[in-house]
């Protein structure tokens, strides 16, 4: 049995050299919000859901990206609005959020 039953890690990569990565687009500022989320709607802890910042989970084209385990389910987000709906319907709710699935 996994320690979690979500394990969401948000890609927060930082590039120096100018190319194109996750935190240019808030990867950062979203993950402390989808955190804070979790955490109010009683999602988080021992055997519910574990957010995680990542370093660069390589698929910077499409960023900004996140994945959740154990599913293996990636997702783009624009807003506060797509991880609203992320957390509520896939994290709470189990049903994966085709609109932001890549």
């Amino acid at each position: 049995m996994s320690h979690y039953e979500h394990h969401v890690f948000f890609c927060c990569n930082q590039r120096k050299n100018g190319e194109a990565c996750c935190n240019d687009h808030g990867a950062q500022e979203l993950r402390d919000y989808a955190k804070g989320r979790v955490k109010a709607l009683g999602l988080s802890g021992e055997g519910k859901t574990r957010i995680n910042q990542a370093g660069c989970l390589d698929r910077c084209e499409l960023g900004p990206v996140m994945v959740v385990y154990p599913e293996e389910v990636w997702y783009t987000y624009v807003d506060k609005s797509d991880i609203d709906e992320i957390v509520e319907e896939h994290l709470k709710n189990g049903k994966v959020v085709d609109r932001l699935r890549i």
